[in-house]
């Protein structure tokens, strides 16, 4: 396994979708389909994301309230990438320093991929109709199951479509800049003026 391609690729996976990326990992080790480290397999484990995931399953299809649950996020993304990275890292046996280096560049790719998923959803939810929400939805969550899929036993293609997403997503933002600003707006002016002094 290439620990650089595989921390790459499941820390982007991580940054969309944090809760089926892990799920996803540890049932795919469970069946035996490929190399995943044992933190990941646990029932507890398996059994807390599946739960996450089924309840990000629903709010992750409801304009505003999606893109409130990935502020709530923007902290727990990054850091369960860096779990999974770090578990990969431990699993090949990887000195000191690479652990830190695996932990910390999945982390980092975790919170680029949120970022852009979190971009992209803002530009969504300016859209008066629901649906693209759950379109959108749908799609994020087809990729997060592909790349994992790949990541364990196929990390260099896992990665190279990983890195593609990510570069199609900063293109997709830089085209919804505009509308993104103005959901902004909308949302603040929706919450009420500032407070005096504030």
């Amino acid at each position: 396994m290439d620990l650089t391609t595989t921390v790459l690729s499941t820390g982007w996976a991580s940054g969309v979708n944090a809760y089926l990326t892990v799920a996803m990992l540890g049932i795919l080790g469970r069946s035996g389909v490929g190399p995943v480290p044992d933190d990941l397999q646990s029932n507890a484990v398996i059994a807390f994301a599946l739960v996450l995931f089924a309840i990000e399953f629903v709010v992750d299809k409801v304009p505003w309230l999606d893109s409130s649950w990935d502020a709530i996020h923007t902290a727990i993304r990054p850091a369960i990438g860096s779990f999974v990275g770090l578990s990969f890292a431990g699993d090949a046996n990887a000195s000191g320093i690479d652990e830190v280096l695996a932990a910390g560049g999945s982390g980092a790719t975790a919170l680029t991929s949120h970022a852009v998923k979190a971009g992209i959803r803002l530009g969504v939810n300016a859209s008066p109709e629901p649906f693209s929400n759950i379109v959108v939805s749908l799609g994020e969550d087809s990729m997060v199951a592909l790349v994992v899929a790949f990541a364990i036993n196929h990390p260099a293609f896992a990665a190279s479509v990983a890195g593609s997403l990510l570069a199609i997503g900063l293109c997709i933002i830089v085209l919804l800049w505009k509308t993104i600003r103005r959901a902004l707006e909308r949302r603040r002016s929706a919450a009420g003026p500032d407070p005096p002094g504030g």
